[in-house]
């Protein structure tokens, strides 16, 4: 019986993402699979078709790595900015955005996986719940069975509750994401003429 009770309050947390757009999405944030550089970026239009130079592009890939600090990022921003306009500043922003976007695009997908395989397991729980109550209604039952299907029980409850309590920090990191190409996107601003 504590299990009927259990998997029923665990299965909650599961049904909340039918409030968002898709019900794969398992996230409290909004679902916004792409960003538009609009967003972030009030700067010049990066000219159309232009190519961004490799010196650029190389910039652009250590600014996005999260284990660059904010400062050191706005240092390497303003090292940059002495050598450039305000096209090389938004060709800068452009090659940022790019990539930052497809990491979270990437996450995002992995997210809708992982909201998937909970919804699963979720049902597996609750499959695994009918069962017991079959064994433990059955005349006479079988104790064996009863405590095998309560032990596999036990596993899938335990396995659904550790992920639901990681997707909390797995939520979290799109908007780490976004959160980095506002500052990026307010650092190299901040040089435009």
């Amino acid at each position: 019986m504590r299990y009927l009770v259990l998997a029923a309050a665990l299965l909650v947390p599961v049904a909340a993402p039918a409030a968002t757009p898709t019900a794969d999405w398992p996230c409290i944030q909004r679902l916004q699979p792409r960003l538009s550089l609009g967003q972030a970026w009030t700067g010049p239009t990066p000219a159309e078709g232009a190519a961004i130079p490799p010196e650029t592009a190389a910039l652009a890939e250590r600014l996005v790595q999260r284990r660059m600090g904010l400062d050191e990022a706005e240092a390497e921003i303003a090292a940059f900015a002495a050598t450039t306009d305000a096209a090389g500043l938004a060709l800068l922003m452009q090659a940022v955005f790019r990539r930052i976007d497809t990491q979270r695009a990437t996450i995002i997908q992995g997210i809708s996986r992982y909201g998937h395989a909970q919804v699963a397991l979720a049902e597996q729980v609750e499959t695994r719940r009918r069962r017991m109550a079959e064994l433990e209604a059955a005349d006479p039952p079988d104790f064996d069975a009863i405590d095998a299907e309560e032990r596999a029980l036990d596993i899938d409850m335990r396995v659904f509750t550790e992920r639901q309590h990681s997707l909390t920090y797995v939520c979290e990191s799109p908007v780490i994401l976004e959160q980095r190409l506002f500052a990026l996107g307010r650092a190299i601003a901040a040089h435009l003429p």
